[in-house]
């Protein structure tokens, strides 16, 4: 004989707050934990004036089979789970798919998230929701547009060679960064040279101001100082990026000669390679640098809970 909140739930009522707090389950991967989560989390819990929110929380076992590799471990989603003011309790190695038997061991009267069918990955059926929502126990909440977990692994990997130099200025190690040794130098040649780059574009204005001022004194016509300070700037900007081209290609031609000087030393000693983990690698335009994913790393599509 079920409850007097499990009737009214069962009639689609509203449970009476005067038994108990009614107790709202909702579920995730939490990955890289953001205010997305955190603001879903908050709708669960307003959900009912007298609310206890228990959040399940995938192992990494679970996780890593039906939805990919994932940044942080099991047990720090756990951790960042109990730091949120919204979490009465965090219930780990939560289940992939709701059952009964779930709900009647948690005693959880309603289960909250989002509206969007979740294609259930494990063949249990056509949405991980499909139950609750046909018992009438489920709790819509909303999404926060702009913001997932998908979206800042995406901003990560879009900057890839930003992060890298991030991290190496604050004592990382290439291998700690899985960088070869030609990549890590090539980085740095390359932001040294586009922050001279920088330099000179930003005295571009100096220099023009200088030239105004001779202009002026020489009583040149406005539009001929004009015409001929552009045509210097540009000529001074071409010769300095061509150099800029030149020493960048030497420079790299000289780390990829020692890296070869390297790997042959190698062969002589041991009749084979060395088995050193730098690569022979470079890239003409870093900008067009292609990265490659294992398909099962991470689904950007099915950003699931």
């Amino acid at each position: 004989m079920g409850t007097s909140v499990e009737k009214s739930a069962a009639n689609g009522n509203s449970p009476p707050f005067s038994v108990r707090p009614v107790r709202v389950y909702a579920d995730g991967i939490y990955d890289l934990f953001h205010f997305g989560h955190a603001r879903s989390l908050e709708q669960a819990k307003k959900s009912f004036p007298n609310a206890y929110l228990l959040v399940g929380c995938c192992n990494d076992e679970t996780t890593h089979r039906f939805k990919g590799k994932t940044v942080m471990t099991a047990e720090e989603r756990y951790e960042s789970l109990r730091h949120c003011k919204w979490v009465d309790e965090v219930i780990p190695d939560a289940p992939w798919v709701i059952n009964q038997e779930f709900l009647d061991k948690h005693n959880i009267d309603y289960v909250a998230h989002d509206s969007l069918p979740y294609a259930d990955a494990s063949g249990a059926g056509k949405d991980v929701y499909e139950f609750v929502k046909a018992v009438g126990r489920f709790k819509e909440t909303k999404r926060t547009e702009g913001i997932s977990t998908s979206d800042i692994i995406m901003r990560i990997v879009k900057d890839y060679n930003n992060y890298v130099l991030r991290n190496l200025d604050r004592g990382y190690s290439r291998k700690d960064l899985g960088v070869s040794y030609v990549k890590e130098k090539r980085l740095k040649v390359n932001r040294n040279l586009k922050m001279l780059q920088e330099k000179v574009k930003e005295h571009q204005g100096k220099v023009g101001e200088k030239f105004q001022f001779v202009a002026k004194t020489a009583g040149m016509h406005r539009n001929e100082w004009i015409e001929n300070a552009d045509r210097w700037v540009a000529g001074f900007l071409e010769m300095f990026e061509e150099g800029c081209h030149k020493m960048g290609t030497a420079i790299r031609e000289r780390i990829q000669e020692r890296l070869s000087g390297q790997q042959s030393k190698g062969l002589l000693l041991n009749g084979y390679s060395s088995g050193s983990d730098d690569e022979e690698y470079y890239d003409e335009d870093e900008d067009d640098e292609e990265y490659y994913y294992e398909d099962d790393e991470y689904n950007v599509e099915d950003d699931k809970k």
